[in-house]
């Protein structure tokens, strides 16, 4: 039996996850289990799933082999191109799944929320090409930040609803958009983005982007003579990516390395808590109060963290260290210089780490895996910001 296997009847991993919801939506919750549990298990809704994912995004995506880049750092890297999927990220597995569920479902209307814009970009162009309309809820401050996700989003024919309060991130566009899957349900699915959220958006999520994983297996084992890498690394905010890519190397000998953004490390320095419908790690107070997280990145900048990561973490299964932001943009001009290859700003994290590990926790000579999870267009405005006109 896999370590990454299914949860429990109550949506457990262990002691993570479960279904912490009101009780009008805990109906939406058990039939969307039932129908996706049937729909996984049809070869019909799988064959429809991989086809559109072939023929349309653009699968399997590239492992690329980092050789200017190895030679700096003294390890063997390579990267797995999700930034190469259509949209320029691994969104695109996730919601062309959740898509065909909701119109299996019989639903017209799927909402979604946002933080760097690539789940939003994603959900819309799935409604666009199955014809779902389409609401995405993403916070002011995002808005600000990724402007082209913004317009990328309404030429794809969605609404786009600006979320002011709290932080005005990640965090409180979820809030919203499960506010008004409470008040539309009955024609609505809610395509959660990440690895989060009540039973059983955790285990769905991550099944519909297993495929970044098993693909990646099959490809390094070609590359490194049926061997599979020493580590295998990924950034994690909600920690969709990591999870999608874990599952396939998790059974093998690799070592998982899961990279945190220093502001928002749930893992390393929150504590358990209920947040948005599970049991995971979270940023909070001492007296409960979820705490602001801090990312350079719109999409990492999120207080807690998908509980089958808190999971891997508490077995020792996979471990996770953090990257500052200095280092992160350090980590997007070496790639971009060395390889030509603007990455995004989260996977910037785990090539931040990989570059300060490399010849100490990292040995020289190590094979390493990254998952390049999205490109970097949607940053290089903010990036260039930050940088200063000079650079």
């Amino acid at each position: 039996m896999s370590i990454m296997g299914a949860p429990s009847s109550s949506g457990r991993f262990g002691e993570f996850g479960g279904r912490f919801v009101p009780e009008s939506l805990i109906p939406a919750c058990f039939e969307l289990e039932k129908v996706f549990t049937e729909a996984w298990s049809d070869p019909e809704f799988k064959n429809e799933y991989q086809r559109i994912l072939r023929d349309y995004a653009g699968r399997p995506t590239p492992v690329t082999e980092l050789q200017r880049f190895s030679d700096w750092l003294g390890v063997r890297v390579f990267l797995k191109r999700e930034d190469l999927a259509h949209t320029g990220s691994h969104k695109i597995n996730n919601v062309i799944g959740q898509a065909l569920l909701t119109k299996r479902m019989g639903k017209s209307r799927i909402i979604a929320e946002t933080g760097a814009g690539q789940h939003g970009v994603a959900t819309a162009t799935a409604a666009a090409l199955l014809g779902l309309e389409c609401v995405v809820y993403m916070g002011e401050i995002d808005i600000a930040r990724q402007a082209l996700n913004v317009f990328r989003m309404k030429l794809l024919g969605a609404s786009v609803v600006s979320v002011t309060s709290g932080s005005r991130t990640l965090k409180d566009a979820i809030n919203e958009a499960m506010r008004e899957w409470v008040a539309s349900v009955d024609t609505t699915h809610y395509c959660i983005g990440s690895v989060m959220g009540p039973h059983p958006y955790p285990y769905m999520v991550r099944e519909f982007q297993r495929i970044i994983g098993d693909e990646a297996l099959v490809q390094m084992r070609q590359i490194l003579d049926g061997d599979v890498p020493d580590y295998v690394v990924a950034c994690v905010g909600g920690g969709s990516n990591a999870a999608g890519t874990f599952v396939g190397f998790v059974d093998t000998r690799s070592k998982l390395i899961g990279v945190e953004p220093e502001g928002g490390a749930a893992i390393n320095r929150g504590i358990p808590g209920v947040v948005h419908g599970s049991l995971s790690n979270l940023l909070q107070d001492d007296v409960g109060q979820v705490q602001e997280a801090h990312s350079i990145s719109a999409g990492l900048d999120y207080p807690g963290v998908g509980p089958e990561h808190s999971y891997l973490a508490s077995i020792g299964r996979a471990s996770y260290a953090t990257a500052h932001d200095s280092e992160v943009l350090e980590a997007l001009q070496s790639l971009s210089r060395l390889e030509g290859i603007i990455p995004a700003l989260e996977p910037a994290h785990a090539i931040a780490y990989v570059i300060r590990e490399a010849g100490k926790t990292i040995p020289l000579g190590s094979s390493v895996l990254i998952t390049m999870s999205g490109r970097g267009d949607k940053d290089a405005e903010s990036v260039a910001m930050m940088l200063g006109e000079n650079n």
